[in-house]
């Protein structure tokens, strides 16, 4: 690092630092975990339950965006010190030091702009990720699998937790479907950077000749609404309601009862179903969830394909429109088409290191608004 660069690295961080403050509503958010924390000392703050937990989540979501942006600031004042001591004496182990302090910093300013960027209405809710097997039979139900692993450890790696609402089990092997609820903050502002058709090229171990398949796999990403979220209606009069033993692998996925409940929007012909529960009631309320979220999907769908018409860009979601590649053989890698961001250790990936594919296409989003 040189002099000159340590002066624009020094004025750079404060400008970004000084953006984020109001990009973030700092003094906003304060001002409301302040009055959610107060909201909570009434003895009658857990009377109405779906009420006090929005309260939480929304105070939650404030601390934080506070904390992020508290380390920022002390890490801003920790490297402004250091920078003004090396400007009155510009030594080169002062130097050194500044330069050393600054790559430990500049990652604390991304993961700030970060956050920022997740800004979105319903970005901070948990979210249904649903996948799906492609045509292929066995070797796809297989790749669903794997992909539900490598998800399951990414939660893991950000603390978020996660339970299966629906399973259905492969003829032979794998998974022909599951979706889960993953609760966490952010969690649907992160994973909605995952939906699309996901492509695997490996040596198929299903098949006795040993030769390369490839498999492809849908992955659906919708937020977590409330059942009486007023943003999507549900006429009753547009459902069909069916009832039907829950059935799957059990143990750790499903409890098998006769509570599952299957629902079916007639208007629309999207059907979700939720078997996790014992009680039917409770099934039916998370059905409910699930179907806000799809309609809330489709509506969204709808003004990207207005959006994409007004702009020219005809790409339709389809099989021959992945947004990620996993090639096991004959060479390792996984690329992600959309940022071009790749990598050769598709293990480490596997095991739920995604954050360079997620990190990279949430900066592209923002850039491209």
């Amino acid at each position: 690092m040189t002099f000159d660069e340590l002066k624009s690295f020094l004025n750079d961080a404060k400008a970004r630092t000084l953006n984020l403050k109001r990009h973030l509503k700092i003094d906003e958010k304060a001002q409301a975990k302040k009055d959610i924390e107060e909201k909570m000392l009434a003895p009658n703050f857990w009377d109405s339950r779906e009420k006090a937990q929005a309260y939480m989540n929304e105070l939650s979501a404030a601390k934080t965006v506070l904390e992020s942006y508290d380390k920022l600031a002390r890490d801003l004042e920790d490297f402004t010190a250091m920078a003004e001591l090396v400007i009155e004496n510009p030594t080169d182990d002062m130097l050194e030091e500044a330069e050393l302090l600054w790559k430990g910093f500049s990652p604390t300013i991304d993961r700030a702009e970060l956050l920022s960027f997740l800004s979105g209405k319903y970005d901070k809710n948990n979210a249904y990720i649903s996948i799906h097997a492609g045509a292929g039979g066995t070797e796809s139900c297989d790749w669903a699998s794997m992909l539900f692993r490598m998800y399951r450890r990414w939660f893991e790696r950000r603390g978020w937790s996660e339970e299966i609402v629906e399973f259905q089990p492969g003829e032979e092997a794998g998974t022909k479907s599951i979706t889960v609820l993953v609760k966490g903050l952010f969690a649907y502002g992160y994973s909605k950077a995952e939906r699309g058709i996901h492509r695997l090229v490996r040596i198929s171990p299903f098949d006795s000749n040993s030769r390369r398949h490839t498999s492809f796999v849908s992955v659906e990403v919708m937020p977590e609404f409330e059942e009486d979220n007023d943003e999507i209606e549900i006429d009753e009069k547009d459902l069909r309601i069916d009832t039907y033993r829950s059935s799957g692998a059990g143990g750790q996925h499903v409890n098998k009862t006769d509570s599952a409940i299957r629902l079916t929007h007639l208007p629309t012909g999207i059907v979700v179903a939720c078997q996790i529960e014992r009680s039917q009631h409770k099934n039916r309320s998370t059905a409910m969830k699930m179907l806000r979220a799809k309609l809330f999907a489709l509506k969204e769908d709808g003004k990207k394909k207005e959006a994409d018409s007004i702009s020219g860009d005809k790409t339709e979601m389809g099989w021959g429109n992945q947004i990620r590649s996993y090639v096991l053989h004959p060479y390792q890698m996984v690329k992600d088409l959309r940022t071009g961001v790749e990598t050769g250790n598709t293990g480490a990936v596997l095991d739920g290191d995604l954050d360079q594919f997620v990190d990279a296409w949430v900066k592209n989003k923002h850039k491209t608004k």
